[in-house]
This record gives structure tokens, C-alpha cells and sequence, in this order.
């Protein structure tokens, strides 16, 4: 009889064992769990806040959150270097081919009979020379 009862014994210290084990196993899934509910309700509340300024920005017409790639105006009287580049999107220094692409590329979307403004195209053609002068 003795005999059975150091088994029995002996298996309930390892059942209790293994429920231990278990239990602390079910904490720690419930601790990273919840770590990460928590990371993400913080980048959630990152990304409705930055989607709040670019919305903020964009409706008093400063801008986006994404670089804006083209010239605002106004237009000045005499045309400089610095407004061509700008209405262009490339820099002052651009090369003679880097500024002609760029001539093309606007041109095509702003080309009176695409359905573009002929003053647009017009001061985009005068940006193009005056880049151009002095270079070619």
C-alpha cells in the first residue's frame, strides 16, 4: 500500500508543477498580449494625429504632409533665375537636359490644347529659356 501512495503522491507534485507551469505560461501570453494592444493603440493615436495636421495644413493651403512639387506663385513681373527654377521643379543649376525634361513633362500636362491655360504654358516656356540661356 505504501508503495502506491508514494506514486500517487509523486504524481500529484508533478501535475501541480505542470499546472503552475501553465498558469505562468497563460501570464505571459496575457503580458505580451496586452503589450502589444498597447503599442498599437499608440501608433493609432500617432497616425490620426498626424493625419489631423496634414488636414489642418492643407485647408489653410500651406501644404501637405508630402513635399509639394510645383510653384505656387504668384508669377513676378520680370521673370528670375530662382522663379523659372521653381516653376521648372528643378534647380538653377540644373543641366540644359534635366530642364528640357522637365519643360516637357509640364508642358504635356499643361499644353493649351490638352486643355491647359495658354498663360500657364506660356510662362513655362519662358522659364525653359531663360534656364536655357546662356547654356545651350
Amino acid at each position: 500500500g505504501t508503495c502506491w501512495r508514494r506514486m500517487l503522491r509523486g504524481l500529484q507534485r508533478v501535475s501541480a508543477r505542470g499546472a503552475m507551469a501553465a498558469h505562468q505560461r497563460q501570464n505571459s501570453t496575457l503580458v505580451v498580449g496586452g503589450l502589444g494592444v498597447a503599442a498599437a493603440a499608440v501608433l493609432a493615436q500617432h497616425a490620426v494625429r498626424a493625419y489631423n495636421a496634414a488636414q489642418a495644413s492643407s485647408s489653410s493651403g500651406t501644404g501637405s504632409m508630402f513635399a509639394r512639387r510645383f510653384y505656387d506663385g504668384p508669377f513676378e513681373a520680370k521673370m528670375t533665375r530662382r522663379e523659372a527654377a521653381l516653376i521648372l521643379g528643378v534647380r538653377e543649376s540644373a543641366n540644359p537636359e534635366r530642364i528640357k525634361d522637365a519643360h516637357r513633362r509640364i508642358l504635356r500636362i499643361n499644353h493649351p490644347d490638352m486643355g491647359g491655360s495658354t498663360f500657364i504654358a506660356g510662362k513655362v516656356n519662358e522659364a525653359k529659356d531663360l534656364l536655357l540661356k546662356g547654356k545651350v
